[in-house]
């Protein structure tokens, strides 16, 4: 399973499936992370966390704990 956390600066991926359960898997679906969106990772903050993002023309910083939730192909 590979998920978001492991997807390299100025790779492309499609979410495959959301992890997690009540309001933290609300959350990222309301960030706009859902099934079948394309996200691609622009940078990595110097110590890892956050991640920023591009999805359905905006950009998004996502923690790290939240990006071992989504799964990607």
């Amino acid at each position: 399973m590979k998920t978001l956390k492991d997807v390299k600066v100025g790779t492309t991926a499609v979410v495959k499936r959301l992890h997690g359960e009540g309001p933290v898997k609300r959350r990222i679906m309301d960030m706009g992370i859902t099934r079948g969106v394309e996200l691609h990772v622009r940078k990595v903050a110097p110590l890892g966390d956050p991640m920023e993002l591009n999805l359905r023309g905006y950009e998004l910083s996502v923690r790290k704990a939240d990006a071992e939730m989504i799964e990607v192909e």
